[in-house]
């Protein structure tokens, strides 16, 4: 078994149409597609975690007059997933993006009621002129204040993000989405953390000086990545595909859970005392250089350090221990990956505040040209320093931040 990487989502894009007679077989054969795939990476010796499948925008096959009628709607998908998926592995489905008022404000009551099986995510674009569109940050505030106001603990934003720069294809919810570009295709994600911690342990003669350190722990990490990538996608391309559908990439995160080592791990291993001393951002950058050095592998998504706060039980003990805020996070977006992501925050904070932190992130996004995202978790009656008492199985327990 390949027990130091595993691969975290195989992820189908699909489109559906309004003809519902039609949901069943499109879905079917996604799914199809996924299986096939699992079960040679398991062959293979890889363990794999979720399949996933990412729609269409919702608004091009979903009732969206009302909530009672997308509801319905969703209700039908609910019941096609779990008549095709019996006994199977975890299926997460993707509703596609958000792209307007009407339909942003259908996400929160989705949500409340579908939860896993109604992930979304909203593409906050710039004018001719550069600047963020305000009116649709706007909108998107109201929803993660209602998801947090309405769902238990205000979990629900687990699966709402708000998305800056990011391109479609993305294989990691809520922030996959497409618009039917290359048709029918696959994308795949692996969790490696456990692997990242192992090159470093592994890594003889370690260096005393800090250049050289560096530079060899990015040569173990690149090699050891490397294999796993070309392994993967050695099983991939023998494992043959239905008529019309492509693989397309693999985003080449290391994309850390609560059920693996976390990436302060990584960091000490780094020479960096915690997550947020002095060193963070030169190690975050040397990550995110790791992720995309890879070779003969096309890398879609984020393909870069994921710091995902209440996914990753080193960042949740991080902030129980006060050793890093809301504006160090945002800084280190600046060298690499996904954002604020997955972040627990005050529940009475401000629209306001809420809006001024998007316009940072989005800000940063567009001027660096790096995807970045916002999954903000308003945790009601909760201020900061606070701890949450998260139920849901994919999430860490933190300390909740504060938005200055």
């Amino acid at each position: 078994m390949n027990e130091l990487c595993r691969v975290r989502a195989i992820t189908a894009f699909t489109s559906l149409s309004p003809d519902r007679n039609t949901w069943e077989a499109v879905l079917t054969e996604a799914k199809q597609q996924c299986d096939a795939l699992s079960g040679a990476l398991a062959a293979a010796g890889y363990t794999v975690q979720s399949v996933r499948i990412v729609s269409n925008p919702f608004g091009e096959y979903i009732d969206t007059s009302d909530s009672a009628a997308a509801k319905r709607d969703l209700a039908q998908i609910q019941d096609i997933l779990q008549r095709i998926n019996r006994g199977g592995l975890r299926i997460r489905f993707a509703v596609g993006e958000a792209r307007n008022e009407q339909e942003i404000a259908l996400l929160p009551e989705l949500i409340r009621d579908y939860g896993d099986l109604c992930n979304a995510c909203v593409n906050v674009e710039t004018d001719e002129h550069g600047f963020l569109n305000q009116e649709k940050i706007r909108i998107c505030v109201e929803a993660v204040q209602k998801i947090g106001a309405i769902t238990p603990r205000g979990e629900g934003n687990f699966n709402f993000t708000v998305n800056f720069n990011c391109k479609s294809y993305i294989p990691y919810f809520p922030a996959g989405y497409h618009r039917g570009e290359r048709g029918k295709c696959i994308v795949i994600g692996l969790e490696t953390p456990d692997l990242l911690v192992a090159a470093l342990q592994d890594l003889e003669n370690r260096p005393t000086e800090h250049a050289d350190y560096f530079q060899a722990a990015y040569q173990a990490m690149s090699c050891a990545l490397q294999q796993h990538v070309d392994t993967v996608q050695a099983v991939v391309a023998a494992t043959p595909l239905a008529a019309g559908w492509q693989y397309i990439g693999m985003d080449t995160s290391a994309a850390p859970s609560k059920n693996c080592a976390s990436m302060v791990d990584v960091y000490k291993l780094l020479r960096v005392p915690y997550f947020g001393a002095a060193g963070t951002v030169e190690a975050s950058a040397l990550l995110t250089r790791v992720f995309k050095s890879l070779k003969g592998v096309e890398a879609v998504g984020f393909s870069g350090l994921m710091l995902a706060v209440t996914e990753d039980e080193g960042l949740a003990a991080a902030t129980r221990a006060g050793q890093f805020d809301i504006r160090a996070l945002l800084t280190y977006s600046s060298v690499c990956g996904i954002g604020l992501d997955t972040v627990p925050v005050e529940g009475n904070t401000s629209a306001d505040k809420i809006a001024a932190i998007m316009r940072d992130t989005g800000t940063m996004a567009f001027r660096l040209n790096k995807p970045l995202t916002v999954r903000l978790f308003p945790v009601p009656d909760l201020q900061a320093g606070e701890i949450t008492a998260f139920e849901s199985d994919d999430l860490c327990n933190c300390a909740v931040l504060a938005i200055p």
